[in-house]
């Protein structure tokens, strides 16, 4: 799918160097807001982004500090396993 933006040129020059550098800075900030949110994996962040290995695709989430959402589910799955380990 191909998505255009309309930004002023005054905009897109304090924003990035070039057109290409813009595209991609776009492209990682809808691909971290959607990991965040839950709506993709990592899995998608590293096809979406194109990189070569998952552990490029960790680094690149690491870097940008992103985690996948803490659910109240994981919370309590969490919790029931230690539970059972300290059982």
């Amino acid at each position: 799918m191909k998505i255009t933006l309309d930004i002023p040129d005054s905009i897109a020059s304090q924003l990035a160097d070039s057109p290409e550098t813009l595209t991609r800075r776009s492209l990682e900030l809808l691909a971290v807001e959607a990991y965040c949110k839950g709506n993709i994996g990592a899995g998608e962040v590293g096809q979406l982004l194109g990189f070569a290995s998952r552990w490029d695709t960790y680094d690149f989430l690491k870097q940008k500090n992103a985690e996948p959402p803490y659910r109240a589910i994981d919370m309590e799955n969490d919790a029931a396993t230690l539970r059972e380990l300290l059982s």
